[in-house]
């Protein structure tokens, strides 16, 4: 069964609405963003948080299931030709399916409240890219938290929310904190600051060796490029470096951010760690 009895014309004012939301202006204004893909769509259904979806007669046939649990979440669904979608969407392949999402961030404050014992801060991430791989793989890492300090990239960057990869849907993210507010107020909560930095004085294997990496722990990233700027550096409570055991110039953002979680991680999980 086809999502409509009628495709959407291209002119329709909900079409020209929705292309609209590839600029960060329009999202922020109307509290919505894009999300493409199957996977994406259907954890924004799941989660509560699409408004209004657009699909292809195809993949409103082969994602039956996701149709029908947009159609459960009451989000409207609209049949478009593979012309709009391409219209709408913002990679250059698109797969058939097209979500309006609602904003879904978190306060800072709900986020502290909750007493986090992994949390992920992007502290100047410019790079959307970045941005959203380092939130998936806080989200594998079981990290309650990611805040992106109000230095960095928009959350709703359609890059950003592609590399998510589904898990902007599945943890809190707060936006717009500076960075100084975020290390103080985490500190205030009993929450041990880490900056990774590849010129860091501490080891990440001396720290596991050490056993302090079971405490609760946010971890604070930079920008890939040029790293964190010292004051940034001069807030933590120490300044950790991935060690490079091989020849390997450094290692990409993304790549550190995945080794440094996982460390806190197990060693939270671990015999006197904060998670048992």
């Amino acid at each position: 069964m086809v999502a409509a009895p009628e495709l959407i014309s291209p002119k329709s004012s909900r079409v020209s609405a929705a292309r609209r939301l590839a600029k960060r202006n329009f999202r922020g204004k109307e509290r919505l963003f894009l999300a493409e893909g199957p996977q994406a769509v259907r954890e924004a259904a799941a989660h509560g948080a699409l408004a209004e979806m657009f699909t292809t007669v195809e993949a409103a046939e082969r994602y039956a299931d996701i149709v029908a649990e947009a159609r459960a979440a009451d989000a409207r669904v609209h049949l478009a030709d593979e012309d709009v979608i391409a219209d709408i969407s913002t990679t250059v392949t698109p797969q058939g399916l097209v979500g309006v999402c609602r904003f879904l961030d978190t306060p800072f404050e709900e986020i502290l409240a909750a007493r986090p014992k992994l949390v992920a801060v992007l502290a100047h991430v410019r790079d959307p890219g970045n941005a959203g791989t380092v939130l998936r793989c806080a989200d594998a890492a079981g990290a309650e938290a990611v805040v992106l300090t109000d230095a960095s990239v928009d959350l709703y960057n359609p890059k950003a929310v592609r590399a998510s990869v589904g898990s902007l849907f599945h943890l809190p993210v707060a936006v717009g904190v500076p960075v100084e507010e975020a290390v103080a107020r985490l500190k205030q909560t009993g929450v041990r600051v880490l900056a990774a930095d590849g010129a860091g004085d501490d080891d990440l294997d001396d720290e596991l060796d050490k056993g302090t990496m079971g405490t609760p722990t946010a971890w604070v990233f930079g920008n890939e490029a040029w790293g964190l700027p010292e004051e940034t550096r001069a807030l933590a409570d120490a300044v950790v470096r991935v060690p490079i055991h091989g020849k390997a110039e450094s290692l990409n953002l993304a790549t550190a951010a995945a080794v440094c979680l996982y460390a806190s991680a197990r060693a939270q999980r671990a015999p006197g760690g904060c998670r048992r």
